[in-house]
């Protein structure tokens, strides 16, 4: 479970690189404005807000593993996309497919299916540990590799990391057991009616 804490922390480690500098970045990218780059900043959580659900769905039916790993791919192509853009329309498409590789809330599942009612509230704690350690590693290290290296390179480490954490997932984290949450599988329709989840949506 420790494996899937680091695996989230790399994930988040590979998108907060580049926040401290990616709107000074963003500014000389063709057709850039205060608009186009507000929307390259909060690109990556407007498609994973959406496609959260979706990702869960599917990892219902498919498995957590392979679809971690799908959203680490999706990952590292964002990346590389967003590596080469050299206009901000193709810097916020890049933007959105990083976004698009939505795992969160799959991972979250992933080690809730691996867990036990006893050991749940530790490992979600070290799962935050992870994450809070990766932003601060986030904040110091983006601004010192982007100055020496430029911003593309923080998109390629992303993309790198994405790679390294698959890799991982396939070594070192074990299958986990098919868990049947509910008797019926929910509707996707019903998921987006419900009015407690409807608030979690726009708090995210």
């Amino acid at each position: 479970m420790t494996y899937l804490s680091l695996i989230m922390a790399t994930r988040f480690l590979g998108l907060f690189i580049v926040l401290p500098l990616l709107a000074v970045y963003a500014m000389h990218l063709q057709g850039a404005s205060d608009t186009t780059i507000g929307i390259a900043l909060g690109a990556y959580a407007l498609s994973q807000m959406f496609l959260q659900v979706f990702f869960g769905k599917l990892s219902d039916k498919y498995g957590r593993k392979h679809i971690i790993a799908f959203g680490l791919l999706i990952l590292a192509l964002g990346s590389i996309v967003c590596a080469m853009s050299d206009n901000i329309w193709m810097l916020i498409f890049g933007r959105l497919l990083q976004g698009a590789g939505a795992i969160g809330g799959v991972v979250l599942a992933y080690l809730n299916d691996l867990s036990t009612e006893e050991t749940r509230g530790k490992v979600f704690a070290r799962m935050g540990q992870f994450i809070g350690l990766s932003f601060a590693i986030a904040m110091v290290a983006g601004p010192v590799l982007g100055a020496k290296y430029g911003v593309p390179f923080l998109f390629d480490i992303t993309a790198i990391l994405a790679v390294l954490a698959i890799i991982l997932l396939y070594l070192k984290v074990p299958v986990a057991p098919e868990v049947q949450h509910f008797e019926n599988s929910a509707k996707i329709s019903e998921v987006f009616k419900n009015r407690e989840l409807i608030k979690v949506y726009f708090s995210g």
